[in-house]
């Protein structure tokens, strides 16, 4: 048996082994055993046409997609990226994700989250039981999202009595009471942090800041503003990235040789790198349209409930 094992480790072979509801990938002269926890398209059609499918608001969805041809709006899916999925193939779980779907449309049947992006400010009311009021309200701008599902969070900095303070909200925690979009608009780059390297007036915000709202069918503006980094030493290597939002800043020749020497350019160009850091195209569209349509019925209940608020 052990020389067995010692030719099989030798020639490195693997033994896959296949039930009927998830594959697994026995390799053998590692003593372990890879478990890649997904069901297969067929088995995944297959549980969906059970008495469970048969919920009123998924045969709204499915007439309707029936019925007509669904147009999307454009960067539909930059409006709600926590409904993609992660694009590495082991974290995926098809039924997973088509649960955690479900639980995230019901929870915006309770609060309503707006349209935001990273460079937006942003007011979020949470509740604390150890304050007077049981609630807390943060005003801050949102300097980075991320995450996929219901573990998709975002970050608000401000500037509290010339301390940077910064609070990472889980979207879809119940512990969120309200979230306000106090002005929208999109800034250069897809993360701020860097904000924590400069001055504080760019991240200072007031506490009872006031809405701005955009006229209706407007798009979203970009901030085409440029801040200013303090001189080093900074949190991260920012001469290593590719800052749109930032001034030119000086740093010392060593710095920027070791940036050169460490420098990927031709990473723009990897298709492969694109491909497995990317939802497919077909995949991504049909999830959008259905996130779309329930995303239509979801605000019709919001309007009508306040509407009735507005007759009381």
């Amino acid at each position: 048996m052990a020389s067995l094992a010692r030719k099989l480790r030798s020639l490195r072979l693997s033994v896959r082994t296949c039930d009927n509801f998830c594959k697994r990938s026995v390799v053998s002269g590692r003593n372990d055993i890879r478990v890649v926890n997904y069901l297969d398209n067929e088995k995944v059609e297959h549980h969906r046409r059970t008495p469970l499918s048969q919920h009123p608001d998924v045969k709204d969805i499915e007439s309707t997609l029936v019925r007509r041809h669904v147009e999307l709006p454009p960067d539909f899916s930059n409006v709600m990226p926590e409904f993609l999925p992660s694009p590495r193939v082991e974290h995926r779980d098809r039924v997973r994700e088509l649960l955690e779907r479900e639980d995230m449309y019901r929870r915006r049947e309770q609060i309503e989250i707006p349209e935001f992006y990273v460079g937006t400010i942003l007011a979020v009311t949470v509740a604390d039981k150890y304050t007077a009021g049981k609630t807390n309200r943060f005003v801050g701008i949102c300097t980075r999202r991320f995450g996929h599902g219901l573990r998709a969070s975002f970050i608000l900095r401000n500037v509290v009595d010339g301390q940077g303070v910064e609070i990472m909200y889980e979207m879809y925690n119940p512990v969120v009471q309200k979230m306000e979009v106090l002005r929208l608009e999109k800034r250069l780059d897809d993360d701020l942090m860097y904000l924590r390297d400069c001055p504080p007036e760019y991240s200072t915000f007031p506490m009872d800041m006031e809405a701005t709202p955009l006229p209706k069918g407007s798009s979203v503006p970009i901030n085409t503003m440029k801040v200013k980094l303090n001189p080093p030493p900074w949190h991260e290597r920012w001469e290593r990235m590719d800052l749109k939002g930032v001034e030119e800043f000086q740093v010392s020749e060593k710095r920027m040789q070791k940036a050169a020497a460490v420098a990927k350019p031709w990473e723009k160009y990897d298709l492969m790198k694109h491909y497995r850091e990317s939802i497919n195209e077909v995949e991504s569209q049909t999830l959008m349209k259905e996130v779309f349509l329930r995303k239509q019925k979801i605000d019709q209940e919001w309007s009508s409930t306040k509407r009735v608020l507005r007759k009381r």
